[in-house]
């Protein structure tokens, strides 16, 4: 079975997880959640939810230290769970991933619309009471088609990419964050919540939310087969992906609230934007809205390169068809991958925003489900193959269950109603119903492989590790 073409190193790893965690609404859309959180509830329970999908990323890295193949958490499920554990986990990766892709590609036109009136002109049609303008929708098509071209050639250019829009991401943060910090007050944060509100309340209520702003760090051990480095350094990235992603966020934010009065900031229409501009620092509030850019971009390619890496694994499992698994001989690149990601990226795009948002606001399910299941695979490891799990370096016992009990709260706050994230009846839970029915589907009428021909596609060089006795695999004894 031939393998992807290894070129990523440790920094380009980095970028493509911390940049593909960070969106672009957090940063102009925070003075509606001041509002009702308070500065200090959104802040310290994104913070809280930073703990909890660390705790999460943990049992990823423990993994990915074992199995450091392409589609992670499929590999995962399938070779510790079973078939039908890695089929529900690669097809709620793939729901999760999509939604995103599909809602980005006439966010990138609204986003540029609130600066540029053009955007707005000549609609098209209208789904769910927006209209889909033609600026919007071309601005769309064509961002999408050039993420697909700089993937066409090898990991490596969007890689390269995704490195140069990261810096640029993290040297404007640490402006907003320096300047906010310099210029401001403590007596803008403090107190942080307002006086008619329980601030422990606040908090929590604001941990859930804060644990769906980390989705997407799962994307590292996705792309594990990619990388030119030791398992270990892989499984490193993993954590320093969230660490680094939640930090950003709460940095950022701090700013925004430490610069002006964050009650002042709650009745501000752009959050951040707004707050540097009426601070005395316009510039700065142009580069938030840069922030907001460059973490719509990189979020779409992260989750781009992402997305095409479960469908190898899921093809070469035989949980989708065999042909999805085929690289490119000379470059190495899942190029049929990437085209299915490419085409249901746009076919679920032209709906808009308004329509789209209802397959995006499931993701928090999908994404609840695959994070418990790599949970799973973690405590079912010593049982499954005792050997291997004497050989984890990262014992990390307790702390990965406490993460999967805040994934699991995730997915019983989005299913029930009133909870401030629940489900848009019946729009959402019709959407969920059918995405699950439809995966019932292709599971049924999937092709199933042998196990060990299955586990000889997914794991490579890593499935002789599987057998008790027999010695590591190369690459995973490298320094």
């Amino acid at each position: 079975m031939a393998e992807l073409k290894k070129t990523l190193g440790f920094l380009p790893l980095i970028a493509l997880g911390v940049a593909g965690v960070i969106g672009s609404s957090w940063i102009y859309t925070n003075s509606a959640f001041f509002e009702q959180y308070g500065a200090g509830g959104m802040i310290f329970g994104l913070a809280i939810g930073t703990l909890l999908a660390a705790c999460v990323a943990l049992a990823y890295a423990e993994l990915t230290t074992l199995f450091p193949r392409a589609g992670g958490e499929v590999v995962y499920s399938f070779t510790i769970l079973g078939r039908p554990a890695s089929f529900l986990t690669g097809w709620m990766l793939i729901g999760a991933y999509v939604s995103s892709l599909a809602f980005y590609v006439t966010a990138f036109g609204l986003l540029l619309g609130k600066f540029m009136p053009v955007m707005e002109e000549h609609p098209l049609y209208s789904i769910n009471g927006e209209a889909v303008t033609a600026p919007v929708l071309i601005a769309g098509v064509a961002l999408t088609l050039l993420l697909f071209a700089l993937n066409w050639w090898g990991v490596e250019v969007g890689a390269q990419v995704q490195v140069v829009l990261f810096a640029a991401m993290v040297v404007i943060g640490l402006a907003l964050v320096v300047v906010g910090f310099a210029a401001g007050s403590p007596g803008n944060f403090w107190p942080p919540y307002a006086a008619d509100h329980n601030a422990l309340t606040d908090t929590l209520r604001f941990v859930v939310p804060g644990m769906t702003y980390m989705a997407g760090f799962g994307l590292v051990a996705v792309l594990a087969e990619d990388a030119d480095l030791p398992p270990r350094r892989i499984a490193r990235a993993v954590i320093w992906t969230v660490l680094l992603a939640g930090t950003f966020y709460c940095l950022v934010l701090l700013s925004s609230a430490w610069v002006m009065p964050w009650e002042e900031v709650a009745g501000m229409k752009l959050g951040t934007i707004d707050a540097f501009k009426a601070a005395g620092f316009p510039v700065l509030g142009w580069g938030a809205f840069a922030i907001a850019i460059l973490g719509l971009l990189t979020s779409f390619l992260g989750l781009f390169i992402a997305t095409s890496r479960v469908v190898v694994a899921m093809a070469r499992a035989g949980l989708l068809p065999a042909g999805l698994a085929r690289l490119d001989a000379r470059r190495g690149t899942p190029r049929n991958a990437l085209v299915f990601t490419v085409v249901v990226t746009l076919a679920l795009g032209w709906l808009g925003k308004a329509a789209v948002v209802w397959f995006l606001d499931t993701g928090g399910i999908y994404l609840g489900a695959v994070w418990i299941m790599v949970v799973l695979a973690k405590y079912a490891l010593p049982r499954r193959y005792p050997h291997l799990a004497a050989r984890r370096r990262l014992q990390t016992s307790w702390i990965p269950a406490v993460g999967a009990l805040g994934a699991a709260l995730v997915i019983v706050m989005a299913l029930w109603p009133g909870t401030g994230i629940s489900l848009v009846w019946p729009a959402e839970y019709l959407i969920l119903g059918v995405w699950l029915g439809l995966g019932a589907i292709l599971y049924a009428v999937s092709r199933s492989l042998p196990r060990e021909e299955a586990l000889d596609a997914l794991l490579g060089e890593y499935a002789d590790t599987l057998v008790e006795g027999a010695p590591e695999a190369s690459r995973g004894t490298r320094p």
